[in-house]
Formats: structure tokens, sequence, C-alpha cells
């Protein structure tokens, strides 16, 4: 293998790099990037292949810093490797607008391939992007062209094994088989608190291999670079398991605190780093030092990269002779770019058609668009029957060696892990080929609400089918019923929370969905069935809000999302005929893309003169910005035939007319009613 002075240069330089820009930022976490920068080294220099000038390269093997609070270690390699990450970047560590944030997030850096920080979220990601990868082999590989055979490589620390959705995500790969997916634990037997042995003595290995993990083990991380590609290369000759490499390391190598928790999380004083800088044959005076030859060496693997780039390109070129289709199909996948004309295979309603569950209207858009949009992948945590997610026909992702399925299959049995489920579909969307997404109830998307977040902020298009959406799920009672989850995922910016009330705004949601490259989105889908309304109309659904029913000299705007919508339809025919009052009624089905209307548009949804009143069984929370007076749910539920319950909370058109009245009583001696449209400045986007 053949390692020299020159690498253990590299390895300071590394080093050197993470104590400089946490002692300059004063803030951050050296003690991860000194422990592990030998096996960073190892694995950039003799083992990853990429080409820092193209990191969106499909066929490049992807790199997961889980232990994110690591980051400097994982910039320091992407400056000198080549990447767009500059020596003054590194200065600017942590700094506002910079490209080397507190911890990674893929759409600042180039080179990082997914938002990490939050522990265990990167590992489970890590089995998206191997998922991911194994998909796409098996739907575009041919004999003689093998377009895509990355590994993905993943570093993980103790907390990351500790959080639970890593067991999830790492039993499901474990069940999946995922030859191409190697975790490299940095166990340095440290944490922020102290010694692991205060809260965390199981057996991690025993643990792995029942998952059906190979296990390696390297003794000494701190200086067995051979051994250390050793493990790498027999981790790689495993084709049937994942594997995890045990990697013994002593946290701040060098420091005069390493192997203490207190060279975790805090830069290193003064006079450490003058006793550092000179033992690994560095000047102390100097800061940010790169060697030539370290540059040099590294170079020299980017370069290597770069060709085999080049080598991948002629071979898809050739493919593209022989297989047009195919290659026509994964360079618009790349692109990120749907079908051509695949919208049209979306079912459109009339109010003659009968009453449809939206959860059921979902299934039949799925079943409409599968074949004309060949890159949605997807499934549900073990509630397929509930969640209406897998249409006719769909094969099983799974190893060919269970019998279940095979990799080429689109559809995925996520089992009962809905946060583990979450982050995958984070790692899945990374890779670039597949629209991944993953079924629940609405109420349990909150359990992986860690995950959805991290959609948001890395800006993926990831898509959650979260069924029984409201009280209206009935029997099954408050533990399942959810009143505050819109609330709270209508509060993370950028990610759409749609509520369809019928069959045509269930069919715009998924059209925004997935036209939305950049955003996640959450389709809260009714166990009940809905009407097919009159005046619903994707065209205008697609605007997140519009008039549902207009009428001359309105006295009231009903505005409501859903379920709700019908009760509303009814509550307006009520204040009709009983009370000779006239309400307007608009549906509200996202939030988030009415914002982005123009405000002429949004304010001729919600004008100014005219009282409104909102309807949701959920949680009134951030109604206000949208009507005046708010009727929802503002505690937990009750268990019941779901009819019975609507009708305990007045969610009934009698109910809706009582409040709807005193909407127009209370704010009748009020002039010139302001909608609440009308601010006295836009919120921050």
């Amino acid at each position: 293998m053949g390692y020299t002075d020159v690498d253990k240069l590299a390895i300071n330089t590394i080093r050197v790099l993470a104590v400089d820009a946490t002692f300059h930022a004063n803030s951050g976490h050296p003690g991860a990037p000194m422990g592990m920068a030998p096996v960073a080294h190892v694995l950039f220099n003799k083992i990853m292949k990429f080409n820092p000038k193209n990191p969106n390269w499909l066929n490049r093997d992807r790199f997961v810093l889980s232990n994110g609070h690591g980051c400097m270690l994982q910039y320091a390699l992407l400056h000198l490797y080549g990447y767009a990450v500059s020596i003054e970047d590194l200065k600017n560590f942590r700094q506002v607008d910079s490209i080397t944030p507190g911890h990674p997030e893929a759409h600042d850096t180039p080179g990082v391939e997914v938002t990490t920080g939050p522990l265990g979220q990167g590992i489970s990601n890590a089995v998206g992007l191997a998922m991911a990868q194994a998909h796409t082999a098996a739907v575009f590989n041919k004999p003689g062209f093998e377009l895509s055979n990355n590994y993905t490589y993943c570093f993980l620390g103790d907390g990351c094994l500790m959080e639970g959705v890593s067991a999830e995500a790492c039993s499901l790969a474990g069940h999946l088989q995922l030859g191409n997916l190697i975790a490299i634990w940095d166990d340095n037997k440290i944490t922020i608190d102290g010694d692991t042995n205060q809260a965390f003595t199981e057996d991690v290995l025993k643990r792995y291999e029942s998952y059906g993990w190979h296990i390696l083990t390297v003794e000494d991380g701190n200086h067995d670079l051979e051994g250390i590609e050793a493990a790498i290369r027999k981790a790689q000759e495993v084709k049937d398991k994942p594997t995890l490499i045990q990697l013994k390391t002593t946290i701040g190598f060098g420091s005069k605190q390493e192997g203490t928790h207190g060279v975790h999380g805090s830069p290193l004083k003064a006079d450490d780093i003058k006793q550092l800088k000179e033992k690994f044959g560095f000047n102390p005076e100097q800061s940010f030092v790169v060697p030539q030859e370290v540059y040099d060496l590294c170079n020299k693997a980017a370069a290597a990269g770069a060709a085999a780039e080049e080598e991948w390109n002629q071979l898809l070129a050739k493919y593209g002779e022989q297989y047009q289709a195919e290659h026509a199909d994964l360079l618009r996948r790349l692109r990120g770019d749907l079908p051509e004309g695949w919208e049209k295979h979306l079912p459109t309603y009339t109010p003659a058609d009968p009453a449809i569950a939206s959860r059921k209207l979902s299934e039949n858009v799925l079943n409409k668009i599968f074949d004309a949009v060949p890159e949605l992948v997807g499934g549900s945590a073990d509630l397929t029957g509930s969640n209406l997610t897998r249409w006719k026909g769909a094969i099983d992702f799974q190893p060919s060696a269970t019998g279940l399925g095979t990799y080429a299959g689109r559809y995925i049995r996520f089992g009962v892990r809905e946060h583990g489920m979450g982050a995958i579909l984070n790692g899945m969307a990374a890779y670039g080929t597949v629209i991944p997404y993953g079924g629940t109830f609405l109420n349990f998307v909150s359990y992986a609400a860690g995950a959805v977040r991290l959609s948001a902020l890395s800006r993926v298009r990831v898509l959650w089918i979260a069924t029984h959406d409201s009280i209206g799920l009935g029997e099954d009672g408050p533990t399942h019923q959810p009143i505050e989850t819109l609330a709270h995922f209508r509060a993370l910016p950028n990610c759409m929370v749609w509520r369809p009330a019928d069959g045509n705004e269930t069919s715009a949601a998924y059209y925004v969905s997935l036209v939305s490259k950049h955003t996640p989105s959450i389709l809260a889908l009714s166990r009940q069935n809905l009407p097919q309304l009159e005046g619903s109309v994707i065209e205008k659904a697609i605007k997140g809000g519009y008039v549902l029913h207009e009428v001359e000299g309105a006295d009231i705007t009903l505005v409501s999302t859903g379920s709700e919508v019908s009760i509303c339809v009814d509550a307006a025919k009520e204040l009709a005929a009983k009370h000779n009052i006239k309400a307007r009624i608009v549906s509200l089905p996202c939030f988030e893309v009415f914002d982005a209307q123009d405000k002429a548009y949004r304010l001729s949804v919600l004008p100014d003169g005219i009282p409104s009143l909102s309807v949701e069984v959920m949680s009134t929370m951030g109604w206000e910005k949208y009507a005046h007076e708010q009727f929802g749910l503002n505690r937990f539920g009750v268990s019941g035939p779901y009819k019975d319950v609507y009708k305990k909370f007045e969610f009934t058109p009698e109910g809706i007319a009582k409040r709807a009245i005193a909407t127009i009583n209370f704010w009748k001696d009020v002039p010139n009613i302001r909608s609440t449209i009308n601010r006295a400045f836009e919120q921050l986007i």
C-alpha cells in the first residue's frame, strides 16, 4: 500500500487546519477532525473516486459525515482536494454567509452530499444514498455498462449510534443487504458529557451483526494506515452486507487534552496549539498553512478522479448509442426534470363523481402516474393498506436473494420506522435519480420531525403521504388524531403542507409537490369520504388557495381546508336558507404555496371589507394570518365514530353557521374591515 512521510504530513495538515479554523472562529469541534484525520486521508487519497471539478458526477463515491460537528475535517479535505472551498473559506469557518457553516449543509458547500448535524441523520441519509444507488444500478446498468457502481462511505460517532433514528435505518440496511454501504465508527469513547462508560456500554458490534451487517475492527486508528486501508478494501469485497468498521481513535490526537471531552467542542488554547504545531513540524507563528507537497499529493488523487469521470463519460456516450431511451431518461432525471406530459395523467373529477376519501384519491393518482413518472419511488412505514401508497402491479424494492422483489422494484417496505424512513428519503433524494415518498399517519410524521426539518433545510424533493389526517379517523382516538401537527409543519420554512378537499385538489397537491424541485411536501389525507366540490379545479388549487364559491354582496368568508370545506359548503346553504346570510367559501389547501402568490391575487381571495372565519379541525395556531376569527380544536380529540366526533365538537353545518353569525355580529360595527393579508410588512422569506 505504501505510506510515506508526505502522507503523515497530509494527515497532520488536516489536523492543524481544523485547529486553526476553530481557534480563529473561537467556536467549533476540533477533537473529531484531529482523531479521524488518518482515516479521512486514507479514504480520500487511496479509496474514493470523485472529481472536485464536477461535484455532481453521478458515479462519484458519496461521503457522509454523520458526526457533522466535526465538519472542519470535511472542509479541510474539500479544500485540499481542489473543490471550490478556498483557504479564505476555511478562515471564515462558522461566520455569517460563509460556505463553511458550523455543520455541513449540502446546498452551501460543493462536495457536501447531505446536510448533517443532528446526530444519527447522516448515517440514515447514507442508507438512503445506498438504496438509491442500488435502484439506479438495477434500472440503468446493462452488460458492459456499469453506469452506477459507486459506494457510500459514512463517518459516524457514538452519538449517531445512540440516536434511535440510526438504529431504524441501519436495521433496514441490513435487511436490504446493501453491500455498497461502508460506515466507519469513530470509536473514541468520548461524548460531550465525558467518557461513554457513563451511558453507552452496549456491544455495538453485536448489535450491528444482528442487523445483518459485516463487522470489522481496526485497533489503531491513529497510526495504522495500512490496516485502515485493508479494512475498507475488505468491506468493498462483501457484496451482500453493509459494513461497519470499528475504528479505535484518540479524540484530539496530539493535543494536551487528547482523549478527553475537553477537546470535543471547544477550540484549543494558544499554548496547546503551539506545542501541537511544533510536534507536527509546523511553524507555530503561522496559521492556515498547507505545504505544497500535500497539495501535490491531493491533486494527484483528484486528477485520477477526473480521469475516472472522463472514462465514465465515454462509457455513457456509448451507452447512449445502444440504449437511447434509458440514456435520455437518466439525463432527464439528473436534470431534475419530469417527463414531458406526465401531468396529463393526473385524474380530474366533477361534482357528479362519488365521494371518495382523499387517501383513496391519492392512490388513484399513484395508479395513474406511476408509469409516467418512473423516478417516483417510495413506500410506507408498515401502513400500506391504510396509506394506500402501493399502485397496482408494483414490484417491491428488495434484494433478489429474499425472493420478495428486486432492487429495480419501486415500492419500499420501510417497516415501522417513521424517523428512519424520513432520513432515508432525504438520502434517496440527494442521490439525484429518484423522487422518494413515504407513507404514515399524519400524526406520526411527528415521529420523523427531525428528518422533515432537514428535508426543508436541505431543499430536497421528498413527499410524505400522510393519511388519517384529523379527528375524522374516529375510533383510534386522541393518540392517533393529529391536532397540532399541521401547525408544527406549517411553521417550518420551505415545507409545503397540503390538505386537499377533494379529487382535483389532491391532483393539484401532487402536481405542485412533484414540480417543486427544492421543497418537501406533506400531503394530509382523509380516512373518510369527501364529495367532489363544485368550483374545484386543478388550475385554481395549484395556487394554494382560491375562491371555491363566490357570491355578490357576501356577509362573510368561510376559509377552510380538507374535509371541512364540504361542511362549509353545507354551512353556507344553512346560512342562506335560515338566516338570509351570504357566505363566500375559500379553500386553502396549502399555506406555503398561497403565500407565494402575489398580493393582488391573495387579496382577491381574502379581500378587504368582509370578515372571515377559518374552519379546520386542528389547532387554530397560524390561522390568524388568513382569518379574523378561527374555529378549530385546541384540545385533544376523542374516540368514537367519526361523525359522532365531528358532532361533539360542532364541526357541522349548524356549528359553523352559529360561529359565522357570531363573527358577523362581532365585526359589524367595525368600519373598513381590513383583510388579514394586509400587514405592515411581509414576513421575511
